[in-house]
């Protein structure tokens, strides 16, 4: 009979210790898989920002190129304002 219940309590050890480690294999190979999607997801991210294929850069470009056309001709402005001024002080 001790043979037997020696048996049984290997077997019952046996099995829980292949159920961890099946369950930690299965938990190893998730997290593996889930780095991969990230990987592959911050690659095509780089990828799209460097490409510029991403219309809103260029969009943002358009309107920062505009916004600096408009600053740029009231500097003109203010220098023809401020030179028109000293001529008529002179």
């Amino acid at each position: 009979m001790p043979d037997g219940k020696r048996s049984r309590r290997r077997s019952s050890v046996t099995r829980f210790l292949e159920d961890v480690i099946d369950d930690t294999k299965d938990l190893v190979d998730d997290a593996v898989d889930r780095a991969k999607d990230v990987e592959r997801d911050a690659r095509r991210a780089v990828r799209k920002a460097v490409d510029g294929n991403d219309p809103a850069p260029r969009d943002e470009m358009d309107d920062l190129k505009k916004a600096l056309d408009e600053l740029t001709a009231k500097v003109e402005r203010l220098v023809s304002l401020q030179a028109d001024t000293k001529k008529t002080s002179s």
